[in-house]
Parts: C-alpha cells; structure tokens; sequence
C-alpha cells in the first residue's frame, strides 16, 4: 500500500472520527449522557452499526473519548487565562485560571455536566482520563509552589487530626509543598467546582444576580485561602 493512500486513510479516519464525536455531542446536549447510543449515533450518521464499531468499539469507549475531549478543551482554556496574566501576582492568576473555567463552563454547559455532573449509570472512566482531567488542578498547584520559591504562603494551620491526611495529600499531589497547603488546594479545587456547578445548574436562581463579580470575589477569596498573597 503506497504511502499516499495510507495518508487518505488515515485522514478519513480523522474525519469519520470527527464525525462520529460531533454528532454524540449534540446526543448529549439533547438527551444526556446516560441515554447515549452507538446505534443512535450511526443512524444519525447514515452509518451501519459494524461501521462505528470500528471506531468506538462499546458505548463506554466513545464516552472516554468525549470525556477527555472536554478535560482537554477546559484544560486548554484555563492555560490560555493565565497565560495571558502569567507575568501578574499569584492571586492574579490564581483568579484568572478560576474565570478560564468559568468561562469554558458556561460555553459548555452539557460537556461541563458530563464531566463534573451526575455519574453516567454503568460507567467507570478509566486511567485514561487522568491525565486531561488534572490540567487544571496541576495549573493551579503550580501557582502555589510558585508562590511558596516567592513571596511566601500564608496557609491556615491544621488541627492534629487532619495533619496525617494532609501529610498524605501532599505526598500523593505535591510533595514539595506544606501539607497545609496540600489540604487548602484540595478544598479551594472543590469550592471552584461547586461554585461553576450552582452558577451553571441554576442553584444561583434569584439568590446571586450579577454573577461576574461574585465569582470573581469567590474566586479571590479561594486564592487567599490557599495561602497567596
């Protein structure tokens, strides 16, 4: 086979692919993600069944694919939010990779909710995924240890019982940080979340009107809790 009509190929399956994404997506935007076919998704295409098999060869294998899809472009996003600020001060871009997931949120709305809404009934996301989904996480400690070679944390103190887990945490996520700041991270990645999820999923209904600055207060606050200055 020449190399010509390996390169067609190759191409075709990037564009069937495309496709066959694509079309799952709008799936989920109108039926979410626990009602997603590959049988649905063929017919929509103009595909027999075994065809798509090809690609994705079970359900759980095309929901993998869009689930790093959506870490990918919401890890892109915050990394392009502060790299536009990373010469600023840490609470700066701490705040600016806050607003970058905010902002891919709500540009988002049903990838946000496949990704950090409920669990799609029958499905596990493999080791796979680790790797898109701690984009933004590894953002955001990165700017901590920044922090710490710099002007210095400012971490709130542990009680005793917390400390072996934080001992833990920050083994397990940043062994060069104090496990004060390990358990602060952790909380202000879960605060950041919950605060994109209530704005997104209408917990805000008649309770935060301007919404911009709040999050932005919100996101603020979190910065300093970590510790920045």
């Amino acid at each position: 086979m020449s190399s010509a009509t390996q390169g067609a190929r190759a191409r075709a399956r990037i564009e069937v692919t495309a496709a066959i994404k694509d079309e799952a997506r709008r799936q989920l935007a109108a039926e979410g993600a626990a009602k997603l076919s590959l049988r649905a998704v063929a017919r929509e295409l103009g595909m027999v069944s075994s065809a798509l098999y090809r690609y994705f060869p079970s359900r759980d294998d095309l929901l993998t694919a869009l689930i790093i899809d959506a870490y990918d472009s919401l890890g892109e996003r915050a990394e392009t939010a502060h790299a536009a600020v990373a010469d600023a001060d840490p609470v700066r871009r701490w705040v600016a990779v806050c607003e970058g997931v905010r902002g891919w949120a709500l540009a988002n709305p049903h990838e946000y909710a496949l990704i950090y809404g409920s669990p799609v009934p029958g499905y596990s996301a493999p080791q796979t995924t680790v790797p898109a989904a701690s984009r933004v996480g590894l953002l955001l400690i990165a700017i901590v240890r920044d922090a710490q070679q710099g002007p210095g944390l400012a971490a709130p103190p542990l009680c005793a019982a917390l400390r072996p887990e934080a001992e833990r945490m920050a083994a397990d996520l940043a062994p060069d940080l104090p496990p004060e700041a390990a358990v602060a991270l952790v909380a202000a990645w879960a605060e950041l979340y919950g605060l994109v999820g209530f704005e997104l999923f209408g917990q805000f209904h008649r309770v935060v009107e301007d919404r911009e600055p709040f999050f932005h207060h919100a996101a603020t606050r979190l910065a300093h809790g970590v510790g920045l200055r």
